[in-house]
C-alpha cells in the first residue's frame, strides 16, 4: 500500500534499461520481418495474377454435346473415300481367269438353237464362248456345247496372248469340256473355286463372260432358284441339279463362270432358258454347280 505521504511515481521518468533494450530489438525484428516478408506477398500477388491472366486468356473447354458429337461423327464420314463397289471387286477377282472361246464351225445339219424351248447360250453356230482357267497347269473349263462339233478352237488370254486348244475331256451329261491349250500364257491365273452348297436363293450371283464376242462383261444378279433340271435342245439328254440366276446370259456367256460375292467359282453357265424362238436372255440363266463340273477337270470333290 502507498503512503499517501509518498509522493505519485512519474511518469515521465525512462523506462529501465532492460525494457528499453527488448522494445528496440522487437521493432528492429518486426522491421526486418516486415521486410522479409514483402517479397514473399509480392511472389504470391504475381501468381494470383498470372493465374487470373491465364483464366481469362485460356477459358476451359466447355463440355461436349450430343450435337457436337454427331456433328464430328457426320464430318469424319463425309471425308472418307467409298470403298469400291462389290461388283468391282468381284470383277478384279476372275477376270484374270477368263479365257474368250472362239471355234471354226464343223458343218452340221439342222439348227441347235432354243425353237421355243430352253436354249444353250452358245452353240457350234455361232463360234464363240468362255472358258475359265482351273489349275495351275492351265486347264480351261467350260460348257460342251460351246467346242463340241467344232474343227478348230482357239482360246485368248487378258493379257492378249492366243493358242490352239484341244478338248481333252467332254462330259456330256453334264455339258461340261475340259480344254488344254497349245501354250499358257506368261502367267496363267487359276480361278478360286468356292462352294454351290453354300448359295440360296437371293444369294448375290455375278457372271463374267464374253457375251456377243464382247470380252470381259459383268452381269449381276441373285440366285432365283436351285436344283433345276434342263434339257439340252436336240437330244435327249437331260441335266439336274442346276443354279438358277437372273443375272444376264446371252450367246457367247456359255462355259463361263457364275460367281458368288467373293469372287469365287461356284459354277458353270451351260444355258439360258426363253420360250420364244429368240436365242436371247429374258430373265433365266443356268449353271452347273462347280463341284459337279469340276469333277470332269480333276478338281477336288468339296
Amino acid at each position: 500500500m502507498t503512503d499517501a505521504l509518498d509522493p505519485p511515481p512519474r511518469s515521465d521518468l525512462p523506462p529501465p534499461a532492460g525494457r528499453r533494450d527488448r522494445a528496440v530489438a522487437t521493432a528492429r525484428d518486426i522491421r526486418a520481418g516486415s521486410r522479409r516478408a514483402l517479397p514473399f506477398a509480392a511472389g504470391i500477388l504475381a501468381a494470383l495474377v498470372a493465374i487470373l491472366l491465364y483464366s481469362l486468356l485460356n477459358p476451359p473447354a466447355r463440355p461436349l454435346t450430343a450435337r457436337d458429337v454427331n456433328q464430328a461423327v457426320a464430318s469424319a464420314l463425309a471425308s472418307q473415300t467409298p470403298g469400291p463397289p462389290r461388283s468391282q471387286l468381284v470383277y478384279e477377282a476372275v477376270r484374270p481367269s477368263i479365257v474368250l472361246i472362239q471355234t471354226d464351225i464343223a458343218a452340221v445339219a439342222g439348227s441347235p438353237g432354243p425353237g421355243g424351248s430352253p436354249g444353250p447360250a452358245a452353240s457350234p453356230e455361232n463360234g464363240l464362248g468362255t472358258g475359265v482357267v482351273v489349275n495351275d497347269a492351265g486347264a480351261v473349263l467350260t460348257a460342251l456345247h460351246v467346242v463340241s462339233g467344232t474343227t478348230s478352237i482357239r482360246l485368248t488370254y487378258p493379257d492378249g496372248s492366243t493358242t490352239a486348244a484341244t478338248v481333252a475331256t467332254e462330259r456330256p451329261e453334264l455339258d461340261i469340256a475340259v480344254l488344254l491349250p497349245e501354250t499358257l500364257p506368261a502367267h496363267p491365273v487359276p480361278a478360286t473355286l468356292g462352294n454351290p452348297a453354300s448359295m440360296r436363293i437371293g444369294s448375290e450371283a455375278y457372271i463374267v463372260g464374253n457375251p456377243y464376242g464382247l470380252y470381259g462383261s459383268l452381269s449381276s444378279g441373285v440366285v432365283s432358284g436351285l436344283d433345276r433340271t434342263f434339257e439340252l435342245p436336240d437330244s435327249q439328254q437331260v441335266i439336274h441339279g442346276l443354279i438358277q440366276v437372273d443375272a444376264a446370259v446371252n450367246p457367247g456367256n456359255s462355259g463361263g463362270p457364275l460367281l458368288d460375292r467373293g469372287g469365287r467359282v461356284v459354277g458353270i453357265v451351260t444355258a439360258l432358258v426363253n420360250p420364244t424362238k429368240q436365242n436371247v436372255f429374258i430373265g433365266i440363266g443356268l449353271a452347273v454347280p462347280i463341284d459337279v463340273a469340276g469333277g470332269a477337270a480333276g478338281l477336288p470333290a468339296y
